[in-house]
This record gives C-alpha cells, structure tokens and sequence, in this order.
C-alpha cells in the first residue's frame, strides 16, 4: 500500500537494548523508546497489559500499528500460551516497505519466525487475516478519531506519538470512544504519564493508575474500566 507520507525522512536507529527504532527529524520524535524499543513494547504493552487479563480469548486494539513490534511481541506470547488473540491495529500512514525491511525484530526477538514478522506488514488492509493458529490480525488504515472499533475491547495499547508531537490523538473524546468499546475489566495501557491524560481517562470513566514505566521512565499509565 502506498504511504502516503512517503516524503517524510525516517532515520533508522539502534537503542540500548539493540533493536531498533525509527527516528522522524522533522518532528524529533522516536518510534520507541531509546533506552530500549523491545524493553519498552514488553513492559507497557505485554507486562503491564497483556500479562494482567485472565482470558480465554482476547480482543486488543492497538492505537499506531508502526513498526508491528507491538503485534509481533503479543502473537510470540499468544503462541506461547496458546491463548487466542484477536488483533486490531489503526494506522493512518503505514510504512514503506524498504523500511519494514531494515528493522531488526525479527531476527533478535525471534530469529526463526522472521517469515511471522513479515507476515504481519504483508496482511491485507481493512480484512481480518489469520496470521497464526492463535493470532488473527485487522489492521485498519485510518484515523482512530473516526474509524470504525470493534464493539468488544478486552486491552487497549494507546501507542501514539507523544502528546506534544501528535496532540490529535490525544483527546477526551478519543478516550470515550474507546471507554465505551472497552469490556467491563478491560484495561488500557501506555507509556505516557501525563496528568493530563490520567483525567482524561479517568473523565471518560476509566479508574486510572500511575504504574513504574520501563527503563528510562519513572511512570506510565494504566486504565481498567471497573
């Protein structure tokens, strides 16, 4: 698929726990975290989120699908456990495909599942895809402002560009949306602390709560519609 912000210059960097980020100068912003890409998708999103539902089947929504590192991490653990996920991913502009080649998940994660991680970027758009036995992927390209969401959500990862660099994506009516598409005892998860964002959450009707964040963040957040 054709991206559509082709034009904007995506800089390919390692971070402290050698996987790999990408790094956008024109908004001095970083995919992932540089103190640890890997380290960081596994604490805010597996760890803190994944980790904490006791469910058969769960349904995720990821907010930014990116790099796929988030997806990639939760079909490794889906498979692991052998717990069934179904996997739905917003991404208003995907990435190029030279640049999915570059990125080094595959083979540090998981070196004998590369074909998986490629699997995850080459699945059609806007179509339920069965990637694995235990892992069906949607990805959707759009505005997670105005698409459409699955109707039940058991986990949230909010994973969009920092409040300060993308501040349409950080809204109160955002987070109604997704508090009325949340599962009673869904949880949803991200890196950011700001107390802005906690009331929002909370305004929404979520019962927020500041959490330790992954290394090089004191805090992150994490919210359960009770």
């Amino acid at each position: 698929m054709q991206n559509a912000t082709n034009h904007i210059k995506r800089e390919l960097q390692l971070t402290a726990d050698g996987s790999h980020t990408l790094f956008i100068p024109e908004m001095d912003e970083h995919y992932h975290s540089v103190n640890g890409a890997v380290q960081e998708s596994r604490h805010v999103f597996i760890e803190a989120g994944l980790h904490r539902l006791e469910r058969e089947e769960i349904t995720i929504l990821e907010i930014g699908f990116g790099t796929g590192l988030n997806a990639f991490l939760t079909l490794l653990d889906a498979e692991a456990h052998q717990q069934k996920i179904h996997y739905y991913s917003v991404e208003l502009y995907p990435l190029d495909i030279d640049v999915i080649e570059s990125l080094n998940y595959g083979e540090i994660i998981c070196g004998g599942r590369k074909d998986v991680f490629r699997a995850l970027h080459g699945a059609k758009w806007n179509t339920s895809v069965r990637v694995t036995e235990f892992f069906e992927l949607h990805k959707i390209q759009g505005d997670s402002n105005t698409c459409g969401l699955p109707e039940q959500i058991d986990l949230i990862y909010f994973d969009a560009f920092a409040p300060d660099k993308q501040p349409e994506m950080w809204n109160q009516e955002i987070f109604n949306r997704l508090y009325a598409h949340t599962t009673e005892g869904g949880l949803l998860t991200t890196y950011c602390a700001k107390g802005v964002v906690r009331r929002m959450m909370k305004e929404a009707g979520y019962s927020v709560e500041r959490i330790p964040g992954p290394p090089g963040k004191r805090e992150m957040l994490r919210a359960i519609r009770l």
